[in-house]
């Protein structure tokens, strides 16, 4: 049961609500709840205390598992980014894992990302890698297959009506959460881009 003196200080907070107040607003409320305490629980996980965490807050503690996630998958690839053997990407361009493919020549391929982080996002890859695994090992030799890249990204952007204004963010190394050493390129569109990203 909330007592009295919190009752009062939850109304005084809320009653005295200006757009210039809210923040200091928001700590009265939470400062005025502050002993109210849920059960104890044996085991506590994310999904039991979420109805205690703002909106906001959980949002914010889901980004921050993903990209532990993204880092610790990166840190993982980059144990084998100097094997030469085929990787998922290969197995895609040879059509033995399904992807939906937004576009398709004989020197690259594009497709959905299934980690989509925009409206459109699209994996642009070369189908022979020569070496490529990632655009820190690019050399002189590599120029047209980066070209066509950079030119397959374009021609997605205008496929999916982005070509006003995307993105196109290639990840190199563990450091930039590079998953696949295969090298390929992010085109992002459809909302309105951050800068600095990252």
């Amino acid at each position: 049961m909330i007592s009295a003196t919190m009752a009062a200080a939850a109304a005084t907070a809320t009653a005295t609500a200006s757009p210039f107040s809210l923040l200091r607003n928001y700590g009265a409320t939470a400062r005025a709840f502050a002993n109210v305490r849920a059960p104890l629980r044996r085991s506590c996980n994310f999904n039991s205390v979420k109805f205690l965490l703002p909106l906001h807050s959980r949002r914010f503690l889901s980004r921050i598992n993903v990209t532990n996630d993204e880092e610790a998958a990166a840190k993982g690839a980059a144990v084998n980014a100097n094997i030469e053997g085929p990787t998922i990407y290969d197995k895609i361009i040879a059509k033995e894992i399904p992807s939906s493919i937004v576009y398709e020549d004989d020197k690259v391929l594009a497709f959905r990302d299934i980690n989509p982080q925009a409206p459109v996002h699209v994996l642009v890859i070369p189908k022979l890698r020569d070496g490529l695994t990632m655009l820190g090992k690019a050399e002189a030799r590599h120029g047209e297959i980066l070209g066509d890249l950079l030119y397959a990204a374009k021609i997605v952007a205008e496929k999916e009506g982005i070509l006003d204004g995307f993105r196109v963010v290639i990840n190199n190394g563990p450091s930039a959460c590079q998953s696949v050493y295969h090298i390929h390129l992010h085109v992002l569109g459809g909302r309105q881009m951050k800068w600095p990203p990252g």
